[in-house]
């Protein structure tokens, strides 16, 4: 499974199989919704300290606007580490800013 770089994608390994993970603007939005939050600054300061429960759905929305939201409904049951989680994340948004390499 290839990123598409362009779209900036980014490819990630969790609970064992690769899933692909993209920061569009539905995930944005997503994301200001399930943490009580408006515009992208205040995202942006939300996301300096993550609660689990955060992580979670921040990992989800980007699995959604990767296309894996089979995937992301099921976090609640699947075997993803936090430090996979974390680090999923964090290649979500560097993709997204054209700083990985996919």
């Amino acid at each position: 499974m290839g990123a598409n770089g362009v779209r900036g994608e980014a490819v990630v390994r969790l609970a064992g199989a690769e899933r692909r993970l993209c920061l569009t603007l539905g995930a944005l939005a997503e994301m200001e919704t399930a943490l009580g939050v408006s515009g992208v600054e205040a995202l942006a300061e939300r996301l300096r300290a993550l609660s689990a429960r955060d992580l979670v759905v921040v990992l989800a929305a980007l699995l959604r606007g990767g296309g894996e939201g089979a995937f992301a409904g099921e976090l609640d049951r699947a075997a993803v580490t936090p430090r996979e989680a974390a680090e999923a994340v964090a290649a979500g948004f560097a993709a997204s800013s054209g700083q990985a390499g996919g």
